[in-house]
């Protein structure tokens, strides 16, 4: 699976060299990225990481959009420096110039959404719970502390848990 995928990453710089006439940086490729994102281009890291479980449900596409949109912000980011904007005209210059592609900023793809557990935290006010993240609990555990904003009461995990 893998395989096709860094293929396509070499075809995206192939295609480039030949538009800009000049080389380009080939970068690291991790398959860690999890959750709503498809893909993500760390500029500076010359880095692509991608979503494993993206790409095996929507395959075709994401070897065809998701993973040029990536490169081009790599290509953008070696051709003109890191004052850019992520999505802006550079980017679309590479996109439609290069790729021939629309330069969508965000995939359309499912999102299989898991439950997570939330600890409930509570104040003063009548019938009114705030689930917090485990982070976040972890942090109030810590000594964090954190306030309603009406009451101004300070929040008190209620040792409640919920699934979301």
């Amino acid at each position: 699976m893998p395989e096709q995928l860094h293929a396509r990453v070499e075809a995206c710089y192939q295609q480039a060299e030949t538009f800009f006439k000049r080389g380009f940086e080939r970068p690291r490729i991790s398959f860690k990225l999890r959750g709503q994102k498809a893909g993500v281009a760390h500029l500076t890291e010359n880095l692509l990481r991608f979503n494993p479980q993206l790409y095996k449900e929507n395959h075709d596409h994401f070897l065809k959009q998701t993973v040029a949109h990536e490169v081009a912000h790599l290509i953008a980011h070696q051709m003109f420096g890191g004052a850019i904007r992520p999505h802006g005209e550079e980017w679309q210059l590479i996109m439609r110039g290069v790729y021939e592609l629309t330069p969508d900023r965000c995939h359309t793809y499912a999102i299989t959404r898991t439950r997570r557990s939330r600890f409930v935290y509570r104040c003063a006010c009548p019938e009114r719970d705030f689930p917090f993240s485990a982070q976040r609990h972890a942090l109030v555990r810590k000594g964090r502390r954190y306030f309603c904003r009406s009451c101004r009461v300070t929040l008190v995990f209620s040792g409640e848990q919920r699934l979301e």
